[in-house]
Parts: C-alpha cells; structure tokens; sequence
C-alpha cells in the first residue's frame, strides 16, 4: 500500500523549477487537460476533495506500458488519469511504480469517483434502513459504510468502476502525444485508452489480486473438503459476471442428483435398459430386448417423461434462485442507459443525433451489408465444415462395422470407437477455430454498444455450437432412426469431451503453471511490492466464462435431448461436474489473471439459451418415443397404423408443450419478496429523480 497525496504530483500544483525544455514540455502537456498539473513524484497522484484524501491507497489496476515508452508519455498518462473529467482526465489515482522510467502504472480510484460511478450504474446498496436501495449520490451519508470504500463496495466493482473510466478517455481537442510521433496524434473525440494501446504504448490493463482476500477465498472454496461454495466472497472478489457462473454451476450439478438417481434405477432395475447398456459397448444386437411379458411402460418411456418436466422445473427455479442473488449482490436495478460507444468502435466523427454528442458514427445499412455479405457467408462455410466431418463419420462408421464384421475381434470392437474419438476431436478443433473467426467477425461489423457486440457474438457461438453439437445426433435419431448408433455415440460424447475438457483446461495449464511460470514468480515477502505486481503479468490472461457456459449448454442438451436412450447421462455429468466445481476455482484463482468483471443481474443470454433448448427437448424426446421398440409393440397391437402413431406423438407433444407453459406461470420467475423489494427500488428511484428534476420539490 501507498500513501495518498504524499507525492510530489497534485491537481492544480505547477511544475516548479525545470530547464526551458522541461517547461516547453510540460506546456505540449498542458494541452491535453487545459490546466497545469505537477510532475510526477514516487507517490501517488494527488486529489483537492477533501472527502477522498487518505493515507492508505489501495493500487487497484495495473497499467503495463511498452519496453520503448518515454518516460515524458509515461508521465504525459499519469496526468491523464489523475485529471479531473470536466479536464479531460479520469479522476483516478496513478502511480508511477519504482520511478518515472518503468514500464508499469499502478491505478486506484478515490472516494468520490467511486460514488458516482455506482450512481451512473445503477448499484444498489444497503441503506440505513436495512434495507437494498438504488445509491444516490446525493443521499451517499444515508448508505452504510458510504465512508468506506473497502466495505461499501466490492474489491471487484472498483476495479470495474477504473477500468470503465480508462476506457472512457476521449480526446476533447486534436492532441500530440509527447514522445510519440505526429501519427500517433489524437484527434477529436478519439478513444485515449484504445489509440494507446493500438500504438503499443499500453500493452496491457488488468486487475490486481489481493494475495490476503485470495488466500481466504481458496481455503474457503476448492482447498478443503466443503461441498457449499462461498459464492458471496467470489462476487465480492471476481465480481458477479463469475458468482453467477458459479452459482450457476453449482445449482445445476446439484439438480442433477434427480435424473442421476432416475438413471441408475432404469439401468440396475430393468432388464431391457441393462442390454441396452451392453449393446451401447458391445454393439452387439439382442432380438429379444422387448419380450411380450415386459412392462406396458419402459424405463425409457419414464426417462423421456422426466426430462422433458424436469428441464422445466429447473430452470424456473433456477431464474428464482438468480433473482435473489441479484437482489442480494445489489445487481437488480442496473442502468439501462443510451451507453458510450464501446472502445473498439470506430466511424466518421460527427454528432449523435439522439444523444446531441460528437463522438464516431457508422452508417447501420454498411454495418448491415458486412454482416450479409461476410459473417452470414463465412458462418454458412462453418456449418459445411461440419456437415462435411459429419459425413466423413459415417463414412468412417461404415467401415470400421464392415472391418468387425469379417475380424470380429478386440482390436476391431476397439476400433468400433474411432470414428466417434476421431470425430469428437475434429468437432472440438474447429470450435476452437470458429470462436477466433466469430470474435474477428463480431469485430468487422463495427457494433457501437458493447451489449450488441456481445449479443452478435454470442448468437453466432451458439448457432455454429448447437450445429456442430447436435447435428449428428439429430441425424441419428430423426433420419437414420438407429437407437443403438445414438446410444454408442452418446456415451462416446459424454466420456470423451469431458476427459478432452478436464486435459485441456486444467491439466495442461496447472502443469505449464507448476514448472514453467510458476519457478519464474516465486516471491518472498521482503520483495517490494512492485515486483510482485509484476510476477502476476506473467500469468496467462483469463479466456473468459465463454468455453465454460458452452460446455454446460452442451451438457444440458445431452441431458435434456438424448438422455432417455442413454440412463447414466446424468450420472457421468455429476461426476464430471463435482470435479469441475473445484478445477474451475483452481483455475480462475491460480493460473490466470485476475479478470475485469462488469456488474452482472442475471446469465443474460445464457439463460435463453438454456430455456430453448427446453423446449426443444419435447420434441425430441417426443419422437424418440416413437422410436421405443416397446411402444411400437404396444401400437401395433392396438391396430394403430403408423400415421396414427405418429399423430398421437405431435398430440403429446402439444400436451408436453402446455405442461411446460402451465409449470413457467405456475412458478414464478422470482420470489414475491423480491418482487416487492424490486417494485419498491424502482418507486423510490423514480421518486429520487423527480426531487432532483422538479425544482418545487427541492
């Protein structure tokens, strides 16, 4: 820790004595804030409100700066983030490191800017009443521990609230750099932050850990034997984008217990599922799976029927269990503001016509006809890529069965497996291929709100996963109509993803961790503080939840889809995911960065995503049905032809389909507490915007 307004720095200090050169220097600066501001010292930046001088700063942010930086450009930024915002500036607190010729930048926020960036998001903190309220900045003495900023608002959200203002620098006047070249030269209204790191000045921005809240955080979450997760500390540590994650996670390895529990009865209980189980391993065939004496209804009548309602039910309770967390994290009544173009938009400067600003603009037709003639085409190449190793499976498939068949021995039943192995690992490739293309895609069309860009990114992620998922067991089910194939190739599916998914996400990284970085940060605790901020920009960047939230939409599909040819589908997910718990905690918390993390209320379209696929297991599960032996037997027996059969299937289907409506009105999406809490934050915010609009009110 640091001391506050000990260095030689201030807001509207001068710049003392100096050569000619110094001063003509300090006036290039100048221009950029419009008011003088001192040099930089060893401490940190200073502030003139009283209310946020304090002797212990707490660095938030580290700002690494490239080998070749000036120290004139690096003092040139300090002044640039301690400047007030009306100047231009950021009004946060910078430190230069060891000296005004390193390489890094050390970043935290005062008092007041704290407080109006949680005003301009919409946090919502305890009052004095106890209760959650939308924090005013007005009314900040009314907030409890509005005085503390370590206690009122979360590690995380600082952090946050530093990197929202960073990114929201823009040049108020065309300005040079000082120790940059003229094309390096800001123009109007350009993004600082953005042209900065574009001319290589800044290499990289990222959150700092704090080693003490770390260490309680792992003791508390993946280093003993507890099965709850501390997710109050993670959102106050990583921030509620992750908490959600988390506790996502969490609610859904524990809801599998149900099918879990369902599938090993089926299995261990029933003859007919115990032969499909060897079939699935042997592919051997049994004519006499359904025998005339067998039950009316089959184990896998009764799994359909179960995950069709209990895919339902999961996640009505699941959008309850998020909007209790939201109210109690403060997330509930975020801001929907008209937001700043995000840092990596870019267009012709002129003048927003809605909001009145100059700032870039991009015609919405040009951004129209990239996504028409560039991303539509280039997704559709991707989705032919996947019919094209789709078609190459069944061509595999075939020969290895005719291969078996002339062999019949154990090195040809090892073969039966290859094209499934093989085609899992193609699948896994190109994902991994199509995310970097679909982020530079999203990129090309230039979306202005970061939320679009999100919302484009995700939505092109999801269409190529679900077709490169499911396709081939769509196929296997609604064209080909073979049980045994899609059975054989579920179970491949759930045991090797998930063996390729524990290798590549934990194991490999806690091995390049354990003897590659790890000996290269080894710290003790005489090391200056500085030098331990550095040992963290050694560690990989975080890839984000993104690989994560798939993983599970991809579970919950099998499960959800196909699980009721395959009994133990739940059983291999929650073994799978009470190891993933802990290894993603590992994970985040040991061989990544700490990531930036917005405030979040709920899994955004993560939650849509899982719903749809809700309702497409009814149909799915619907025609499986048809597909059961025993219920063919049974309708042929009843004389029932098959355009009979297969009307009475969109019959049930349509049932099914009510049912789920019925269940989704019948539980409410929230708690009636939180329902009247949520009511009540929205009335006194209205009430608290009046008061400050009307002037007979104040």
């Amino acid at each position: 820790m640091s001391k506050a307004g000990g260095g030689e720095s201030g807001e509207g200090g001068g710049a003392g004595g100096g050569s000619s050169s110094e001063k003509a220097q300090q006036q290039e600066d100048e221009a950029l804030t419009g008011k003088a501001l001192s040099a930089a010292g060893p401490g940190w930046t200073k502030v003139s409100c009283p209310c946020c001088v304090s002797e212990r700063v707490e660095p938030l942010v580290l700002v690494k700066l490239g080998e070749k930086v000036r120290p004139e450009t690096k003092r040139w930024i300090i002044r640039l983030i301690g400047a007030t915002q009306k100047d231009g500036g950021a009004a946060l607190l910078a430190h230069p490191g060891e000296d005004a010729s390193g390489d890094i930048i050390m970043v935290s926020a005062p008092r007041c800017t704290l407080l109006r960036a949680a005003e301009e998001l919409g946090l919502c903190k305890a009052y004095h009443t106890g209760d959650m309220e939308a924090f005013s900045y007005n009314d900040r003495d009314n907030f409890k521990d509005s005085d503390n900023m370590e206690a009122f608002l979360t590690l995380a959200e600082r952090q946050h609230i530093v990197k929202h203002e960073l990114d929201g620098l823009r040049a108020q006047r065309d300005v040079r750099i000082p120790g940059l070249p003229d094309s390096c030269t800001l123009q109007n209204r350009d993004n600082i932050w953005q042209k900065l790191c574009s001319a290589g000045v800044i290499l990289d921005t990222f959150p700092l850990h704090n080693a003490n809240q770390l260490k309680e955080l792992s003791e508390a979450w993946y280093s003993g034997n507890q099965l709850a997760q501390p997710l109050d500390s993670v959102n106050g540590y990583f921030g509620s984008s992750v908490a959600f994650y988390f506790s996502f996670l969490d609610f859904y390895t524990w809801s599998l217990l149900p099918p879990a529990i369902l599938g090993l009865s089926i299995t261990y209980f029933s003859g007919s599922a115990q032969e499909e189980m060897v079939e699935s391993v042997s592919s051997a065939k049994h004519p006499n799976d359904e025998d005339d004496s067998g039950p009316a209804v089959s184990g896998h009548m009764i799994q359909a029927m179960f995950s069709m309602l209990w895919s339902t039910v999961f996640m009505e309770l699941w959008k309850r269990r998020s909007a209790s967390l939201s109210y109690r994290w403060g997330t509930m009544h975020l801001a929907e503001r008209f937001a700043e173009p995000r840092p990596g938009f870019h267009g012709q400067l002129g003048v927003n016509p809605v909001t009145g600003r100059v700032e870039p603009l991009f015609p919405e037709w040009q951004r129209d006809l990239r996504m028409a003639l560039v991303s539509v085409p280039v997704v559709g190449l991707f989705l032919a890529l996947v019919v094209l190793g789709m078609t190459c499976f069944y061509w595999g498939e075939a020969q290895v069965q005719h291969l078996h068949k002339d062999w019949d021995s154990m090195l040809s039943q090892v073969l039966l497996y290859l094209p499934s192995v093989l085609h899992i690992s193609y699948t896994n490739m190109l994902s991994t291929v199509y995310r970097k293309v679909a982020l530079s895609l999203t990129e090309y069309e230039n979306h202005r709100e970061q939320s679009a860009f999100e919302k484009h990114l995700t939505a092109k992620v999801l269409v190529f996963t679900f077709f490169n998922y499911f396709a081939v067991l769509f196929h296997i089910a609604f064209f080909k109509q073979d049980v045994p194939l899609l059975r054989k190739r579920l179970a491949s599916l759930l045991i090797v993803t998930q063996l390729v998914n524990q290798v590549t996400e934990v194991v490999i990284p806690f091995l390049v961790d354990r003897f590659i970085s790890g000996p290269q940060r080894r710290e003790s605790e005489d090391d200056p503080q500085e030098d331990k901020f550095r040992n963290q920009i050694t560690l990989p960047a975080f890839p984000g939840l993104f690989a994560e939230y798939i993983e599970l939409l991809v579970q919950f599909g099998y499960l959800s889809l196909f699980s009721c040819v395959y009994p133990l589908t739940a059983v291999l997910l929650l073994i799978n995911n009470l190891t993933e718990i802990r290894s993603d905690a590992y994970k985040i918390c040991k061989l990544f960065r700490k990531p930036f993390s917005a405030p979040v209320a709920n899994m955004g379209v993560w939650q849509i995503a899982f719903e749809v696929l809700s309702f497409v297991s009814v149909v799915s599960n619907c025609w499986l049905l048809l597909l059961s032996p025993r219920l063919q037997e049974i309708c042929r027996e009843g004389g029932m032809s098959s355009t009979n059969m297969l009307m009475l299937a969109v019959l049930v289907e349509h049932v099914l389909i009510l049912i789920k409506v019925v269940l989704s009105v019948v539980i409410p999406d929230e708690p009636d507490w939180i329902r009247k809490k949520r009511e009540h934050i929205e009335y006194s915010s209205m009430q608290a915007l009046k008061q400050q609009t009307d002037p007979a009110a104040l």
